[in-house]
């Protein structure tokens, strides 16, 4: 395998890891459900995405092309945010608390009876 090849894989996994640990740490450490759906929508999303085309591009090298991979990777992008946000505004409808650390509330006037 080509050594340039290599660590674009190498730098695509370790991104990845990055930003899914970096969105583990955000559930631990978030202080409510809306800050914490933002840290599994957004960074785990671009996490497991950039793994996933790292062996897209590893697979690839070995001639073996597999669509199921691109086709995972489409829909991780379309569901996993819109799933966070679908958590988020149900958990605000049910009254979920607010942080007390939180400024505005921007959701206030449209839920409002």
């Amino acid at each position: 395998m080509n050594a340039v090849i290599e660590t674009v894989i190498v730098i695509l996994i370790i991104i990845g890891v990055f930003f899914t640990l970096l969105s583990a740490i955000g559930l631990i450490r978030l202080p409510d459900v809306y800050s914490r759906t933002h840290a599994a929508g957004k960074s785990a999303t671009l996490g497991v995405m950039t793994i996933m085309l790292a062996t897209f591009l590893y697979f690839m090298t070995q001639g073996i092309v597999n669509a199921k991979i691109l086709l995972a990777i489409l829909f991780i992008f379309m569901t996993a945010p819109l799933s966070s946000l679908m958590v988020s505004r149900s958990a605000y409808r049910s009254g979920v608390p607010l942080s007390k650390n939180t400024v505005g509330d921007d959701l206030k006037e449209r839920y409002e009876d």
